[in-house]
């Protein structure tokens, strides 16, 4: 029955026409960055192919372009579709009385707000990954299969270079897993709001500056001795799967500390949830 009502959770989460404006929007910025990239991008990359003694070819790729698409849009843009949906999933089904049927039914208020969370983690990562493989497909259809990737992310201080396109599709897509799994905590934070007594709008706006907050914060000068401490930088330690030595000590702390985060949510979330009055 898990799995059924699992099934139904999100069958119901893609009947809504909000959870497709992330796909399109998305796709948009896809043919925009693919656009400046040929046009424009190619003479930049060939500099810095120059200045690093790498040959352009590898610069100058379809898995390049796929990380440039990723590590630029999907926190900014991407923290956008997943509070709204993450706000939307409870709030909204509030809002229109569904949950007053839902809990005459003989279920628990906790398996209503599990089967809600889960639909909205798969929705998460799923997204996440559709965005690398539409990237790395248009980008295929642009520039053709050949070459390997670059990987330059000077706040991580991390540069690397992958010569064969096996080893360089296996860490894009390895980081994009980990990408979606810290993606994880802005679908968290609007869960949580979601569950409080609010409109589905007020929740994505309250989970998005949260969000906001912390990333302006740790992109301050003179806070960059305690970068480490904003939740927001520890989010982008899947760029350390990209990494020539994956430091896996590292890692693990910090999807460690976002996974206790977003159980902390979840927990805080269900209590408010479970306090809440809906017959009335």
């Amino acid at each position: 029955m898990f799995f059924t009502q699992l099934k139904g959770e999100l069958r119901k989460l893609f009947a809504r026409r909000r959870t497709y404006i992330g796909y399109g929007v998305f796709l948009l910025f896809e043919i925009l960055v693919l656009t400046f990239w040929v046009n424009v991008g190619a003479d930049k990359v060939a500099e810095v192919a120059e200045r690093n003694l790498i040959s352009s070819t590898q610069l100058y790729s379809s898995l390049t372009s796929t990380y440039w698409i990723m590590g630029f849009s999907m926190f900014l843009i991407g923290s956008i579709f997943f509070a709204l949906v993450a706000g939307d999933i409870v709030a909204k089904e509030t809002e229109d009385g569904n949950l007053r049927l839902v809990l005459v039914r003989p279920i628990s208020r906790f398996r209503v707000l599990i089967l809600k969370y889960i639909a909205v983690l798969i929705y998460t990562v799923t997204f996440v990954i559709f965005v690398g493989l539409t990237g790395y497909g248009m980008s295929v259809l642009v520039m053709g299969t050949g070459g390997g990737l670059f990987v330059w992310n000077p706040d991580m201080f991390i540069i690397a270079v992958y010569p064969e396109w096996s080893d360089g599709f296996t860490r894009l897509f390895l980081s994009a897993i980990f990408m979606g799994l810290s993606m994880c905590v802005v679908s968290s934070l609007g869960f949580l709001f979601s569950c409080f007594k609010m409109k589905p709008a007020a929740a994505a706006v309250m989970a998005l500056s949260l969000f906001f907050i912390d990333f302006v914060l740790q992109n301050i000068p003179f806070l960059s001795d305690f970068r480490d401490a904003f939740i927001t930088y520890k989010m982008s330690s899947w760029v350390y799967l990209l990494a020539e030595e994956i430091p896996w000590v590292r890692v693990a702390e910090s999807y460690s500390i976002l996974i206790a985060l977003c159980a902390t949510l979840f927990v805080i979330g269900w209590m408010v949830f479970q306090s809440r009055d809906f017959k009335t």
